[in-house]
């Protein structure tokens, strides 16, 4: 049965869960099986369900092949523990599930779980919206938005970079810092900004808001990243204490370069190599928190729904700049594991790690969990990290590189700022600091009526226009904004000051009485 391919939003993994369990009631064969010398009809064994389900997974476009047999298995004992399915006296809400003959049924009520409506992170300002609905009706040439447009004016041409500023702006207000020359913490917030509108644009979503909130965002995280690298492209760590332990190292590389170039110092044995393994792996599983980290948890997930044959360039972008996020020390211990369980998967003088599963499902199914993990459980855990460490493993070599795109924009972005400091240093930078909501709506209603003010004296003072342009003009914003036309114009006298007419009194309407005519027959 073809399923459809769940796109990157919100909730994401509610909404596989969802999918999953709409087509396994639905496609699932039921039939009559016979136990304990009764019969039973419209039910089916473990085994029968592990299969029909292991199909189902495999040939799922959200999931794909590498979804295992046991795997399946795990997720039909949450289908257990959620009442997806029951046994034949309708017991539920443990995971006793074996891949045996024990018959189970479904309920008749519907498993799927509700997902939770929640409000943007932010919203964005109406003042946008009052300037794009007038657009159209006053054509100011050089109307501009809140300190956004203090921006722009400087630089005609880099949209681009402008846009990626615009993207952080919301729910803020803007402050003026004097002048100075860049300082580090400016030249990593232009990191962030230029980071964030890429990853927007890649993802095409109208917002980020539903995916990533921004107070996770660590800009100075995204700089270093970029700027420390080796000539490998591997993050270097100035703080020694958070790289990997040396054994752990020395460990990695006895492994990825196997059997050359062992370096433990110490004399092999039969089953030497798994042993090194164990202990890698021991180091990995007991980290405080995936590699990925929690927080970005719902962002990753999101960008699975992209790991499509037709999508892969822009799956392998998207994931390019989410690990540029990434703490340091994560990004480093994801470089240097990627590289490792890779080469030690197209290894063919590896010697089998496990008795029963190859090399490459081996690295998978250990190392999952520990790069991408929910902080509360979440059903689908275990086939979402799966796909994803399938798809790093493939592609670690462009996914967690340097994108050359985004540092050259960023550094042009900070080459132009700091020459339109040379040219004009009383202008100065203009920088957000995040403010309450309370204090947003507050703003926006302040915000906006000094933005139509704005624009009612920008059309005073044109000059380029002309005297029955303006009037036309005004009459128009008059109609709109009758409140604030009149406090800019409280009497005809200051309107007819403007055009230097006299007031224009409306005379009141004369009553004349018609002349009465006698007819011509008398």
């Amino acid at each position: 049965m073809e399923t459809r391919i769940v796109t990157p939003g919100p909730y994401r993994a509610t909404k596989l869960w969802n999918e999953v369990t709409k087509y396994f009631r639905a496609g699932m064969p039921l039939r009559k099986h016979r136990q304990h010398f009764k019969t039973y009809g419209n039910c089916f064994t473990a085994s029968e369900a592990v299969d029909w389900l292991h199909h189902l997974l495999r040939h799922n476009s959200n999931f794909g092949a590498d979804v295992t047999r046991q795997q399946t298995l795990q997720l039909l004992r949450k289908f257990l523990k959620n009442h997806v399915i029951e046994d034949l006296k309708g017991r539920w809400g443990t995971e006793e599930l074996d891949d045996n003959h024990i018959l189970y049924r479904f309920p008749s009520t519907s498993p799927l779980k509700s997902i939770p409506t929640r409000q943007p992170l932010w919203k964005r300002s109406s003042l946008e919206n009052v300037f794009k609905e007038k657009e159209n009706l006053f054509k100011m040439p050089s109307f501009s938005r809140r300190s956004h447009s203090r921006r722009g004016s400087r630089d005609n041409g880099r949209e681009q970079e402008n846009d990626a500023i615009e993207v952080m702006e919301d729910d803020r207000e803007c402050e003026r810092v004097g002048p100075k020359e860049l300082g580090k913490k400016d030249m990593e917030v232009i990191w962030g900004n230029i980071t964030l509108i890429h990853l927007q644009k890649i993802l095409a979503l109208p917002s980020l808001d539903d995916v990533l909130n921004p107070s996770q965002i660590n800009p100075g995280h995204i700089m270093y990243n970029m700027t420390h690298t080796s000539k490998h492209g591997v993050v270097f760590l100035q703080d020694k204490t958070d790289d990997l332990p040396h054994w752990v190292l020395s460990a990695m590389k006895c492994l990825a370069n196997w059997p050359r170039n062992n370096d433990l110092s110490q004399p092999t044995y039969p089953g030497f190599e798994r042993d090194v393994f164990r202990t890698v792996a021991d180091y990995f599983l007991n980290l405080p928190e995936p590699l990925l980290t929690y927080e970005f948890y719902e962002l990753f997930v999101n960008i699975l729904g992209l790991l499509q044959p037709h999508l892969e360039r822009v799956a392998i972008d998207a994931l390019q700049l989410c690990c540029l996020l990434l703490p340091p020390p994560n990004r480093r211990k994801l470089q240097l594991l990627m590289r490792m369980i890779s080469r030690m998967s197209q290894n063919v003088d590896m010697p089998r790690l496990h008795d029963a599963t190859g090399t490459r499902s081996l690295m998978i199914q250990t190392f999952s969990r520990c790069v991408l993990c929910c902080a509360e459980e979440v059903d689908l855990d275990e086939l979402l990290a799966t796909r994803l460490v399938s798809f790093l493993m493939d592609h670690h070599q462009d996914v967690l590189q340097v994108p050359c795109y985004l540092q050259t924009a960023a550094q042009d972005h900070i080459q132009y700022l700091q020459r339109a400091h040379m040219n004009d240093p009383a202008s100065g930078f203009y920088f957000c600091k995040q403010i309450s909501a309370q204090e947003f709506e507050k703003q926006k209603v302040v915000a906006s009526q000094a933005a139509i003010m704005e624009l009612l004296e920008n059309i005073v003072k044109d000059k380029n226009l002309s005297t029955k342009e303006k009037k036309k003009k005004l009459k128009q914003f008059q109609k709109e904004y009758p409140e604030i036309y009149k406090s800019r114009f409280p009497t005809t006298e200051s309107e007819a000051k403007l055009f230097g007419d006299k007031p224009t009194i409306k005379q009141p309407m004369l009553v004349l009485k018609r002349p009465k005519f006698r007819s011509l027959r008398h």
